[in-house]
């Protein structure tokens, strides 16, 4: 299982801005922005905020240093688009925050008939000149993939993805004409199936639609998107999200969700739900780790938000769930999760005024009948009153009985466990073993039902309802960049030959793979080679060659007519700035003050 990865630079790429009056050209931006993030998230050796909290910043103007402070990265990737006669002009640029040292930028101009083309292009050089100003980076001939032959079913796809991201149920059902829209025109289009699959589930789970025909709905697309790419990261959290939510089989739901994270580590929305799973499980300093992971590439988006609240709950921090979980509110008061959940909390808390103020507030179809029943009972029980006349929760007794909804099997078993009534509660737990509740599987290690837990029972069945799989083994890829100490010996001997021989570094535009390439190497391995074994960056190490030369030049009485920035130039530094900032950094003085104690005599 993939742990977070220490001391790694943490990255943000900002919505590329349309530059251009036509608003219909913003999926372009949006769609290369993505799959840039997409692109450079793959590298092992980088970190790179998600999309859902890079696109909060979307057509804001916000300081700089505020937004890489928020997202908690120290390099940012800024960019723009502007369409003219069907060509893009794409402009990219590196910046060091909180310095706003702008260390690269480009630009492009291209045609749009092959969008992923582009894509590609434009990650590849973001990539390589992280690499060559950060540190090593093990990189591919591409970097973006191609989901799709057809721009039209592109477009229809990250429509439906953007109203995905909103999920409420309106936005939702957009979502899916979008995602069907892009089937109609590429059916092979396996990211609209997952997407499918994705809002089917969520209308089921949080009870927007009839719960088996959304599921029907969803486990259709699934078992397409299955044949076509078993090991889809979206796919297996989806099929972990069902096998627990369907078939309340947490080792199945604990597995797929491993898979999900061995084909893709730098999933959010996975690293939450193993959170999630060994949260119900108990086991907090394991889901810790994913969690803290999670937060760290995906720090503002509320479902991360979400999910810490629901740790400080299970790990009964309570006051700071509250405040988390009304941050969330205040931000969007009709979340069904925060609602919830904050319920429990004033529970815990025993702020039962201002839970019953919570009830009283949410409109009826917001959540299930049974759960604000349920809700309404949990609020009495805490307040000390008799249960035995209570119409309320004879009511939730019936639809128990009846099998009215999992619902009431739950806040029932929640209900006996909160009045000390253990062999009713454990009772419960044996019914949805029958009926594969997956109610039970959220509620049994609860807070809520604590008094369990001193019971010779609970261990057993805690047991049962929480077995867990064996480990995936994550596929560690072999790292083919590194060299043994005597080839590593062998490869800076000829680096250090064709520096000095060809001097290579006057070439102002002398770029990793090129030098890679000089030296018959991968550029992968001489990354390593300069970063793991030598201890310097390209861009340093190259840098240094040219100061050395820029000296040579300086002691040299037949060059005094000539301008610092003139030797330099002729030195292979092509801007002052970088020329001014390398110079200090290596020598500890500007090379002015360089000139007047060393220049010719």
């Amino acid at each position: 299982m993939p742990d977070v990865v220490p001391s790694i630079p943490v990255l943000a790429v900002l919505p590329f801005s349309n530059l251009s009056a036509e608003r219909e050209h913003d999926f372009f931006c949006d769609g290369l922005t993505e799959e840039i993030i997409h692109a450079l998230a793959g590298i092992e050796q980088l970190k790179v905020i998600s999309r859902t909290s890079s696109f909060q910043f979307k057509d804001q103007q916000q300081q700089l240093g505020a937004v890489a402070e928020r997202l908690g990265v120290s390099i940012v990737v800024q960019g723009s688009v502007r369409f003219a006669g069907g060509v893009a002009r794409i402009s990219a640029q590196l910046i060091r925050v909180p310095e706003e040292d702008h260390f690269w930028s480009n630009t492009w101009d291209r045609q749009l008939d092959d969008v992923f083309a582009v894509q590609d292009e434009v990650s590849l050089a973001i990539a390589e000149h992280l690499r060559e100003h950060v540190g090593h980076m093990d990189i591919g001939e591409h970097l973006a993939q191609t989901p799709t032959r057809s721009l039209s079913a592109y477009e229809c796809y990250q429509a439906g993805k953007q109203a995905l991201d909103k999920w409420s149920p309106p936005e939702v059902q957009k979502a899916i004409g979008h995602y069907e829209a892009a089937l109609a025109i590429d059916p092979d289009l396996i990211e609209a199936h997952v997407g499918l699959a994705d809002a089917f589930s969520f209308l089921a789970v949080a009870g927007f639609a009839p719960r088996k025909e959304g599921w029907d709905s969803a486990n259709r697309h699934l078992e397409i998107a299955r044949r076509m790419d078993p090991e889809h990261a979206g796919l297996n959290y989806l099929l972990s999200n069902q096998a627990l939510f369907t078939k309340a089989d947490f080792k199945a739901a604990m597995r797929f969700a491993q898979r999900s994270l061995a084909n893709k580590p730098s999933f959010s929305n996975a690293q939450l739900f193993v959170a999630f799973l060994l949260m119900l499980k108990g086991d907090f300093e394991r889901a810790y780790v994913h969690l803290d992971y999670a937060r760290s590439i995906d720090p503002l988006n509320p479902e991360t938000r979400f999910y810490e609240a629901y740790y400080r709950y299970r790990t009964e921090d309570f006051q700071a769930s509250k405040n988390i979980l009304q941050e969330l509110l205040d931000a969007n008061p009709h979340n069904v999760p925060a609602i919830v959940l904050i319920a429990y909390v004033y529970l815990a808390l025993k702020e039962i005024p201002e839970m019953e103020a919570l009830m009283a507030g949410i409109p009826e179809p917001l959540i299930m009948p049974d759960e604000r029943l349920g809700l309404r009972c949990l609020a009495s029980i805490f307040k000390g009153m008799p249960m035995d006349t209570d119409p309320n929760f004879q009511t939730l007794q019936r639809h128990s009985r009846d099998n009215v909804s999992f619902q009431a099997d739950s806040y029932l078993f929640l209900c006996y466990a909160s009045l000390g009534q253990l062999d009713e509660a454990f009772a419960l737990v044996e019914k949805a073993f029958e009926q594969q509740s997956s109610i039970f599987l959220l509620a049994f290690s609860g807070p809520m039902a604590k008094a369990l837990r001193g019971d010779a029972r609970y261990l057993p069945l805690h047991d049962r309802l929480y077995a867990s799989p064996e480990a995936v083994a994550s596929e560690k890829r072999s790292n083919s960049s590194e060299m043994d100490p005597a080839q590593a010996a062998v490869a800076q001997a000829k680096l250090e030959a064709w520096m000095q021989s060809e001097r290579p570094f006057l070439n102002p535009g002398l770029s990793l793979r090129g030098l890679a390439s000089d030296l018959d190497l991968h550029a992968n391995r001489l990354s390593w080679l300069l970063n793991e074994h030598m201890g310097v960056n390209f861009n340093t190490y190259v840098n240094g060659f040219r100061v050395a030369h820029f000296k040579e030049l300086l002691r040299r009485p037949d060059n005094a007519h000539i301008s610092l920035i003139g030797l330099a130039y002729e030195s292979g530094l092509n801007s002052k700035t970088v020329f001014n900032t390398t110079f200090k950094k290596l020598e500890g003085m500007t090379p002015g003050a360089y000139q007047k104690t060393h220049a010719a005599s």
